[in-house]
């Protein structure tokens, strides 16, 4: 048995411990870090800027949902706008509704690509024709997604194929497509930065949502490479966004694919996704967005839910999966 001495001198030489300081030591400097890094990102925040008179912005999946939201949200200046999707007639409806949003806007200042973006060779030509109709790009915004919710163990290996092509290797083969012209095009007069590109990810790539694995596993794998790319090419005046909002009531939950007890699975994911308190308006994420441009903030986390989360998750990984397991366990439909 253990005497309350004991105790104590077994607790002040866990302190003593250099391992343990150089622990603790280590924990309050990055506490130090992002208090000042936020602190910064205020600081700029409050700084009026504008985006640069005559950008061209790109916005895959931009005919409904979040993506439709940023480009009207990008459409009140005077820009140029390319909108890609995989239907060509949603692509002309999105255009409708931001004309009869934005008055000031011209059918010419549009660009619509029908394009897969699971194809490599659609992501390039979605390059080239941005290029050949505006002859640049300023602002390169990777949005489109999938999402198919269900058990781990009824997930197809297609499911996480699918996820990644489109979220992580979509991007990937996107931006290397531009990046070659991004680094020989001048900044815009107003603008120190050649290219602004922002990467919409999730909160879901900060923390493993269970009965999302495919979805969530393609995020964490496209936060991996937003942050690395921010990194490499902040030098060439190039800024790269990193995008992580939480639940959002943009209508996509309609177009997820369920797997296993399929009404359940429904159930849970569509209330989450359209109860407000708990999921924002993809305008309100537009705006955030719209601003985290401006203002060139290397990543943005939307609600003040997923921001806490994403915390939580970082300090304590090990409760966070406890919390996790009990969620798939006990609240989520069984396979």
């Amino acid at each position: 048995m253990t005497t309350f001495a004991e105790s104590n001198t077994s607790s002040l030489a866990r302190f003593a411990n250099p391992f343990f300081l150089a622990g603790f030591a280590t924990g309050i400097a990055e506490t130090a870090f992002d208090v000042a890094g936020t602190a910064l990102s205020t600081a700029r925040a409050l700084r009026p800027t504008q985006i640069p008179e005559g950008a061209v912005v790109l916005v895959t999946g931009g005919s409904r949902g979040l993506g439709l939201a940023i480009a009207n949200r990008f459409a009140h200046n005077n820009i140029r706008l390319v909108l890609a999707a995989r239907d060509l007639s949603e692509l002309q409806s999105a255009q409708q509704q931001i004309l009869a949003q934005q008055s000031h806007r011209r059918p010419e200042d549009f660009h619509l690509v029908a394009a897969d973006l699971t194809n490599p060779a659609d992501c390039r030509r979605l390059i080239d024709e941005t290029f050949a109709r505006f002859g640049r790009l300023d602002i390169l915004i990777h949005n489109a997604g999938v999402i198919e919710v269900g058990p781990a163990e009824l997930q197809p290996t297609e499911a996480f194929e699918r996820a990644m092509q489109l979220h992580l290797f979509a991007a990937i083969h996107t931006t290397w497509a531009a990046l070659p012209r991004l680094y020989q095009q001048e900044p815009l007069p107003g603008w120190r930065r050649r290219a602004a590109i922002v990467n919409i990810a999730s909160i879901g790539g900060k923390i493993a949502v269970p009965h999302l694995l495919p979805y969530t596993a393609s995020k964490f794998a496209l936060v991996g490479f937003s942050e690395g790319l921010h990194a490499e090419l902040r030098r060439h005046k190039i800024r790269v966004t990193t995008v992580c909002p939480g639940l959002m009531r943009t209508g996509g939950e309609e177009h997820a694919q369920f797997l296993g007890d399929q009404k359940a699975e429904a159930l849970w994911f569509k209330l989450c996704a359209k109860t407000p308190g708990i999921a924002t308006t993809p305008e309100h994420a537009a705006d955030r967005i719209y601003r985290a441009v401006l203002h060139g903030c290397s990543e943005i986390t939307i609600t003040p839910q997923a921001w806490l989360a994403a915390r939580f998750a970082g300090l304590c990984p090990n409760t966070t999966q406890l919390l996790n397991a009990f969620v798939n366990d006990y609240i989520l439909p069984r396979a």
